[in-house]
């Protein structure tokens, strides 16, 4: 399986295959709107609920979900723990609102490669989908600082604590420049910047991040950075 694909939409001879998941008809029927009037993006199926998507997703191979994270029966959540875990899975942007903190970090840590928020101007949800179709993380930066704050805070400390002995364990298998490359990533750089606070080459950053997503297990680059949150939550 590949890893943070370098193919950009603009370079794509196909469109951006999109299936969206909400339970409220209205959404859907405005993001369709906005999606289908770009050239590079296509909506190719809907669906109200979890069970719905899977079978959508199924029947349709698209290359980005975007799913609402809190639907009657199945929600986004274990929707797109069940996505993810499948061969090629298709790249999963989560839709939220302010209340639903706890699912989103659950979201990306299941895989997810970020989340926007409902109220997101248009322009912004389409630059989303073509980011995250190209294997790159969105993270809406109004909704972030809550997430951290779910991440970070007293509510759970039982949760807290596996969680980090857990990451500390995966961890544990990286050599020195491999986690360095890791906390690079989780502080946000790209390979070039990384390259340049590590003193060494591109081709190198990307020998090291290639390294991670075997050792560690993961799909992209947020799973990385969460891993490395996690470790260092004290």
């Amino acid at each position: 399986m590949s890893h943070d694909k370098s193919t950009s939409t603009e370079s794509r001879h196909d469109p951006v295959r999109v299936v969206i998941v909400d339970d409220e008809e209205l959404v859907r029927m405005a993001l369709r709107l906005v999606i289908d009037g770009e050239p590079d993006l296509t909506v190719v199926g809907e669906a109200a609920d979890g069970n719905a998507a899977l079978a959508v997703v199924h029947e349709q191979r698209p290359d980005v979900v975007l799913m609402d994270v809190r639907m009657p029966g199945r929600d986004g959540l274990d929707t797109a723990r069940e996505l993810l875990g499948r061969p090629a899975p298709p790249r999963v942007l989560m839709l939220t609102t302010f209340d639903s903190d706890d699912l989103v970090l659950g979201s990306l840590r299941a895989g997810a490669l970020g989340f926007v928020l409902k109220d997101t101007p248009p322009a912004r949800i389409l630059d989303a989908v073509r980011t995250v179709a190209d294997g790159n993380p969105v993270l809406s930066p109004a909704a972030t600082a809550r997430v951290i704050a779910a991440a970070t805070g007293p509510d759970s400390v039982h949760t807290r604590d596996r969680h980090r002995a857990a990451a500390r364990d995966r961890l544990s298998t990286l050599t020195e420049r491999e986690r360095e490359t890791a906390r690079a990533i989780a502080d946000g750089l790209g390979n070039a910047q990384i390259a340049e606070r590590l003193h060494i080459t591109v081709a190198t950053v990307k020998a090291h991040t290639g390294n991670l997503f075997a050792k560690l297990a993961v799909e992209n680059r947020v799973q990385i950075a969460l891993l490395i949150r996690d470790a260092d939550d004290t």
